[in-house]
């Protein structure tokens, strides 16, 4: 073997020692990517108090810098008083936006809805409405339709958003 090219052996001591050398040593001990303490679960109702624990659905969840807020329908905070689907998009896109505010968020820190329509007729209409809510581009979303919605609503909405400002 020629002294002049490095061994498989020679080379491996010294990337191990390059390595320790820049603290990466920390990966094979386990500590390097060790987490962080989880943040408390904070379950809040529709007030932005904490929950009373009485509630069967709590509306706002925030844990780990994400906000959950659950499936709002267009009866769920007050009756929408009319039975079109532009007041029924237009109120649960309100409530969800005041659920949002609450917990830190905006229209633009969400990252994913879920929308459940009673009929997929009514798809055109709610995007119409959508692209009023998300003028710089919208989050991610899945839209199915289903053969009911609770509260004789045309739509409900749950979605998960970023936490951006405490």
């Amino acid at each position: 073997m020629n002294p002049t090219y490095p061994s498989r052996r020679n080379m491996m001591g010294k990337l191990v020692s390059a390595l320790s050398a820049v603290g990466l040593a920390g990966i094979a001990t386990g500590t390097a990517f060790a987490r962080k303490p989880d943040q408390p679960v904070q379950k809040l109702g529709r007030d932005g108090k904490p929950a009373d624990g009485t509630q069967f659905i709590t509306p706002l969840v925030i844990h780990n810098g994400l906000i959950y807020i659950a499936g709002q329908g267009a009866n769920s905070n007050g009756n929408v008083g009319k039975d079109d689907i532009d007041s029924h998009v237009t109120k649960v896109m309100e409530n969800v936006k005041e659920l949002v505010d609450m917990g830190g968020g905006s229209m633009d820190s969400i990252l994913q809805l879920t929308v459940f329509l009673a009929d997929l007729k009514y798809y055109d209409a709610m995007n119409k409405i959508f692209k009023t809510y998300f003028p710089h581009g919208g989050p991610a979303r899945t839209t199915i339709s289903v053969a009911g919605v609770p509260g004789n609503s045309l739509i409900e909405i749950n979605c998960i958003a970023a936490v951006t400002r405490k």
